[in-house]
């Protein structure tokens, strides 16, 4: 079965004022992704979702042209065989970097798609897993910079639905944000986990003044204070006190996670299947993961693709820890772009992956043609 034709499809929706969320990055005035198609000699397409990159029409691009040419022709089952050629003719020499991870991601996850289709098997057990339960924490673009009494109210509405553990934007400045997770640690006591994320906002002095109450209230991890390049930055932070820190959805292939176990620093390893490399590089890093004892708790991009591939991959490798289900208020790439919802809550808190061949979704087509490519800035 051979790859014949690559195909990817940008795609965005506006983000009205009264709906849109500030964090770290910015305040939201858009949402974009990258959906990728492969299309076999014997019929047989497959869906994939590569991150927009801030720049979903050079990923496009890129997909169309250079990754076109160098995978037409392949076999489509070779996930390895495919990801090897893409790092070997675009990492290896005249790279793109992050830019083509991004796109052999949403390439590899078409490729698993395929495969699952021609076994009639669900993605999970094609990766040796079984359905199982997965906990899931509240997160997405949601719980973002506000008074701390209309975070509460938002997050009430989510324990309410069943979460049992959330996570609240912060990188705003130590006292606002710890002022945050002591209203909403007070209103819900320990029934919930509270969890962070500072979206690369924080500097070291940052840290060292948050670490103390975040310890005191139990925070469960501190997300991204950092670029995912600042290594020193995080090597002294992990120092500073004893919650500990999150990465991994800005660090590619295993050939950056690499370092980043190596060091230490980060006990909580967040690969995003749409940046990464797609499954088959992500199996990879839950393997060198699994060897340090440490879980993975992937990073969720913004269509039912990869959040519905992500079910499957926690159950599909022996150290899967939070899944991140996307409580965006609105968010018609998750609602409306399947046949159904990639994932729902049960009364403890946790996700299964859907029935089915495959990772449970049929696309809409016609959805996708609904939703051109939007130029400009997803965050301003």
């Amino acid at each position: 079965m051979q790859i014949v034709d690559i195909k990817a499809v940008p795609v965005s929706f506006p983000v009205p004022e009264n709906r849109s969320v500030r964090l770290g990055i910015g305040r939201s005035v858009k949402r974009d992704a990258v959906l990728v198609r492969v299309t076999t000699d014997e019929g047989v397409s497959g869906w994939g979702e590569a991150h927009h990159g801030r720049c979903p029409g050079a990923i496009a691009r890129l997909i169309d042209t250079t990754l076109r040419e160098l995978v037409v022709g392949m076999d489509a089952l070779d996930n390895v065989g495919v990801t090897a050629r893409v790092l070997k003719m675009q990492f290896a020499s005249h790279g793109m970097g992050a830019a083509a991870a991004l796109a052999l991601s949403g390439l590899d996850l078409a490729l698993w798609d395929i495969r699952s289709q021609v076994t009639q098997w669900p993605l999970y057990r094609l990766l040796g897993g079984a359905s199982k339960p997965i906990k899931a924490y509240a997160g997405g673009i949601a719980l973002g910079w506000q008074p701390p009494e209309q975070l509460v109210d938002e997050a009430r509405g989510l324990v309410e639905q069943g979460f049992k553990a959330l996570k609240l934007r912060v990188g705003d400045a130590p006292r606002r944000d710890i002022a945050r997770v002591e209203a909403v640690r007070k209103a819900f006591g320990d029934e919930i986990d509270i969890l962070t994320d500072a979206n690369t906002g924080y500097s070291l002095d940052d840290v060292r003044r948050v670490m103390p109450a975040f310890e005191a209230l139990g925070v469960g991890w501190l997300e991204e204070p950092f670029p995912a390049h600042d290594h020193e930055a995080y090597a002294r932070a992990a120092r500073l006190g004893r919650v500990p820190l999150a990465a991994g959805e800005n660090h590619y292939t295993r050939y950056e996670f690499g370092p980043l176990l190596q060091a230490g620093n980060v006990t909580f390893i967040q690969p995003d299947l749409s940046k990464t490399g797609g499954v088959t590089e992500a199996m990879r890093i839950a393997g060198m993961a699994a060897a340090l004892k440490l879980s993975i708790n992937p990073h969720t991009s913004a269509t039912a693709i990869n959040m519905a591939t992500s079910i499957h991959y926690l159950c599909g490798i022996d150290n899967p820890g939070y899944f991140e289900a996307d409580v965006t208020v609105l968010n018609p790439f998750r609602d409306e772009l399947a046949d159904r919802l990639p994932y729902t809550l049960d009364a403890e808190g946790c996700v299964r992956p859907l029935d089915g061949a495959g990772i449970g979704l049929k696309i809409d087509e016609k959805f996708i043609a609904a939703h051109p490519l939007i130029e400009g800035p997803c965050y301003v």
